[in-house]
C-alpha cells in the first residue's frame, strides 16, 4: 500500500545516529554531514517505488555531493519479514547502483522512528545547520518510468538549499511503499 510523507516541518534538527555501513564503517550524523546541507533517504532493496526511482536517485545524489551536500541511504525494514532488505542483500544493492554515498543499516528501526520515516523512498534534506529544509519526492514519476524532461524536484531543491540554505517554499510529498516495521 502506497502512503504518503508528511509535510515539511522547516527548522527540524536532525537526530543523531550511529549505523553500521554496506562498506564495514559504523557512520554518525556528523560522519554525513556536508559543508552546505546533508540529505538523508530511507530506502529499501525490494520496493518498487526504489525500484523505479535508484538509478536517478544515484545520479542526483552524486550530483549533489559535487555541491557539497553529504548524502546517505538508510534501510530501516525488517529483514526477517522481507529478507530482499537483509545486510548482505544491502551490500549487493549498493554495488549494483554504484553507490558513492553510505548505504546504512538501521536494524533496531530507532533511526526511522526518530526521523519518523514513513515510506520507502523518504527523503529528509537539511541545510548546513542540520535544520529540515526538505521532506519532497524526487521528481513527479513515482513507480513509473520517468520521462526524459521529467522536472528535478529533489536535486533542485538541494542545491537550492547548498545555495541560500532555504528550502523551496511548495512541496510535493514523496510517496512509496510503508516502512516494514517489526512486530510488536
Amino acid at each position: 500500500m502506497a502512503v504518503h510523507t508528511p509535510i515539511c516541518d522547516f527548522g527540524w534538527s536532525a537526530p543523531d545516529f550511529a549505523l553500521p555501513a554496506t562498506d564495514g564503517r559504523t557512520l554518525t550524523l556528523a560522519d554525513i554531514r556536508g559543508e552546505r546541507g546533508t540529505l538523508i533517504v530511507f530506502i529499501c532493496n525490494h520496493c518498487p517505488y526504489v525500484k523505479a526511482v535508484i538509478d536517478r536517485l544515484v545520479r542526483d545524489a552524486h550530483a549533489l555531493m559535487e555541491h557539497g551536500v553529504g548524502v546517505a541511504a538508510i534501510c530501516s525494514n525488517d529483514p526477517v519479514q522481507y529478507p530482499d532488505d537483509s545486510f548482505d542483500n544491502m551490500v549487493r544493492f549498493a554495488a549494483e547502483h554504484g553507490f558513492r554515498f553510505p548505504y546504512l543499516h538501521d536494524a533496531d528501526q530507532q533511526v526511522a522512528r526518530a526521523y519518523d520515516a514513513v515510506c520507502t523512498p523518504d527523503f529528509f534534506g537539511f541545510d548546513a545547520e542540520l535544520g529540515l529544509q526538505y521532506r519532497g519526492r524526487l521528481d513527479s514519476s513515482g513507480k513509473q518510468p520517468a520521462a526524459p524532461d521529467v522536472r528535478r524536484e529533489l536535486f533542485e531543491a538541494m542545491t537550492g538549499v547548498a545555495e541560500t540554505g532555504q528550502g523551496p517554499r511548495e512541496q510535493t510529498p514523496s510517496m512509496g511503499c510503508s516502512i516494514k516495521w517489526k512486530a510488536a
